[in-house]
């Protein structure tokens, strides 16, 4: 069933929510004798019922620096739940933001500029009265105040340290979030059980200990079968799963590839309850009832790539209910990279959270509902993929839930529009190379899907 969209519609309730805050005053320098001078500009760059985006800007006006932090106080209840371009705590209504490593030193006339997320009581979103940077403050006059843009902010999402390296081949191999905290390996060199009955991957997948796990033919079952950690699971060649899905559910290091996953009656990959270290690799998902690759729950550190949906509605969704903030902000962290979108007609991915969340290098193919949705505060870079016959690339919210930000660059369009974008997103803290995205048809086509490694 397709759902609705919502496009974010952004509102000024109040002036003072939306003040930009320009104060000159001092600045803690590295050297005592250095001259001392800041400038601070606080914005609300989109606000929604309950919560609201903030933008600020540190300048230094005097001799240069080496790490700062800025702390204000809010008088009207408002908690920020995550930032990017520093790392922001917050103690009762004080407000304290640190550099991180690329934006810690400010030359004189330098400009340090971070983004966060938070809540409001629906009734006041006044802006901090003062300001002050590594425990100085910052004194001056407030400038007038001014609504938001009615079109979001341009993306602020900080450049690489250096640009990703174009693939020559492309990368095929593990890359992502799934790298991180401490790696994802599955079963590793475990021994290798090669089951053929659906009674055989039950006990095969729900077994403890590390496996690595062959499926031989076609498996017809229902429901959904348990992984539990440390499994590789691999399909011979023409190897599918008929009928039913896995649900990985708190367990971690999982390894699923090279299957056909068709007529599932649940989800064909249910990702759930803090599951991490997760790849999906290689797999065709075809006619099912629900999700393709649902990720959910707390679950973190997850990629999913060289995948192919195809005739199939419901594809990826990430972050299963905007009540759930509690659980998955901080968490819900996936790369998608060179899926094939055949058609599949909405949630490629639907994010809620996450932040960062990769999307690139994938190839989109006249997906009915739209691409990419990116809502409740989640942060998405969309980067590098070829968008065919799509009327709605990507967007800010959807349905009832509330706008995140998205940022998108280098990607391609034929016969598609360019997305709705806007807000910040936080750094990618991997490695990768990306494909030049006027590449990615050719490139994804050739290679996505289950069958097309040799495993």
């Amino acid at each position: 069933m397709r759902t609705g969209r919502r496009r974010m519609t952004l509102i000024a309730t109040t002036a003072a929510a939306t003040a930009t805050l320009v104060t000159a005053g001092l600045l803690t320098s590295v050297s005592a004798q250095a001259a001392a001078g800041c400038q601070v500009a606080y914005s609300v760059a989109s606000q929604w019922p309950g919560g609201f985006t903030g933008n600020v800007t540190v300048t230094n006006l005097g001799d240069p620096v080496s790490g700062w932090t800025l702390r204000w106080s809010y008088g009207a209840g408002q908690q920020v739940s995550q930032a990017w371009g520093a790392t922001a705590s917050q103690s009762g209504s004080q407000v304290s933001a640190t550099n991180v490593d690329y934006n810690g030193n400010l030359a004189t006339s330098a400009s340090a500029t971070f983004g966060f997320n938070a809540s409001w009581n629906n009734s006041s979103n006044p802006a901090p009265s003062s300001f002050s940077l590594n425990n100085v403050a910052c004194t001056g006059s407030t400038a007038p105040t001014t609504p938001p843009p009615t079109t979001p902010p341009p993306p602020t999402t900080p450049p690489p340290t250096t640009p990703p390296p174009t693939s020559n081949p492309p990368q095929t191999g593990l890359v992502g979030w799934a790298t991180q905290n401490g790696g994802t390996t599955g079963g590793g060199n475990a021994a290798t059980t090669t089951v053929t009955t659906a009674s055989a991957l039950t006990s095969a997948l729900n077994a403890t200990g590390a496996a690595v796990i062959r499926v031989s033919g076609t498996i017809s079952c229902s429901g959904m079968l348990r992984v539990r950690s440390n499994k590789t699971i691999l399909g011979n060649s023409g190897a599918t799963i008929a009928g039913c899905g896995f649900n990985i559910n708190g367990d971690r290091n999982v390894i699923i590839r090279n299957l056909t996953f068709r007529n599932w009656n649940d989800d064909a990959i249910n990702v759930q309850e803090s599951a991490t270290n997760i790849w999906i690799d290689h797999n065709s998902f075809t006619n099912g009832y629900d999700g393709a690759v649902d990720i959910k729950r707390g679950s973190d550190f997850v990629t999913v790539s060289w995948n192919r949906v195809f005739s199939h509605d419901k594809t990826m969704l990430l972050g299963h209910s905007d009540d759930n903030a509690s659980q998955d902000v901080g968490h819900l962290r996936v790369s998608y990279h060179h899926n094939w979108f055949d058609g599949s007609n909405q949630r490629n991915p639907r994010v809620r959270f996450g932040n960062p969340v990769h999307v690139y290098n994938n190839y989109y193919r006249a997906n009915g509902g739209y691409g990419v949705a990116s809502t409740e505060n989640a942060g998405v870079l969309v980067e590098g993929n070829y968008f065919e016959n799509v009327d709605d690339p990507y967007h800010l919210g959807e349905g009832d839930s509330g706008p995140g930000s998205l940022v998108a660059r280098n990607n391609h369009f034929v016969n598609s529009p360019t997305g709705q974008a806007g807000g910040s997103v936080a750094s990618i803290p991997y490695s990768y190379q990306l494909d030049t995205a006027s590449n990615v048809k050719s490139i994804v086509t050739a290679g996505a899907g289950a069958g097309r490694i040799t495993v």
